[in-house]
């Protein structure tokens, strides 16, 4: 014959409160999961057609390298060249660039989408290398950004340009191009 049920005591444990507390968990859980999967989904939205224009590896490198230059550039007999080399991996604002670099809205596709011809090659004024070191940087295994502030960018109705370099094509600066050009300024400035 089963004994009756024991009275509760103030020690003993409360059998609904526990599967309360279990169910608060698993919703908990499941609500993380959700927010989990909506953010990264925006995220991918904010940076999809970067992703395509400078590929994975490139988008990567500026999400991410270790080691970054910025170059001025010149036309000596019409190849590009580095005039001059500066290591920004530590500068103000590095941060804040490489995001804008990557996100969707700082750039005019539809300019893009327009500019066909080749610009000539003293249009380009600046580099940004994005490698793992300053050794690989030397050795051209780094990802490098060629970009465009000048009059050549304003006489095609874009802010500028930018393309990756052995990638082709290019895109318009849009937004983030007066920034640029006052980061790189501020940067460059002792």
């Amino acid at each position: 014959m089963p004994s009756p049920p024991q009275p509760l005591s103030e020690n003993s444990p409360d059998p609904a409160a526990g599967r309360v507390g279990g169910l608060l968990v698993m919703g908990l859980l499941l609500l993380g999961l959700t927010a989990a999967s909506v953010a990264v989904a925006f995220q991918r939205g904010q940076t999809e057609q970067c992703l395509a224009f400078y590929g994975p590896d490139a988008a990567s490198a500026v999400a991410r390298a270790g080691h970054v230059e910025l170059w001025r550039l010149a036309d000596v007999n019409g190849r590009l060249t580095a005039r001059s080399r500066q290591d920004i991996s530590q500068a103000k604002g590095l941060v804040h660039l490489r995001r804008g670099l990557v996100e969707d809205a700082n750039f005019d596709w539809e300019v893009a989408a327009q500019a066909v011809a080749p610009l000539p090659v003293a249009s380009w004024d600046w580099a940004i290398v994005f490698a793992d070191s300053p050794e690989a940087a030397a050795r051209g295994e780094a990802t490098r950004l060629l970009v465009d502030l000048g009059e050549t960018a304003a006489e095609a109705g874009s802010a500028g340009w930018v393309t990756v370099v052995g990638q082709g094509g290019r895109v318009g600066l849009g937004r983030i191009g007066p920034g640029l050009a006052d980061w790189i300024q501020d940067t460059t400035t002792p």
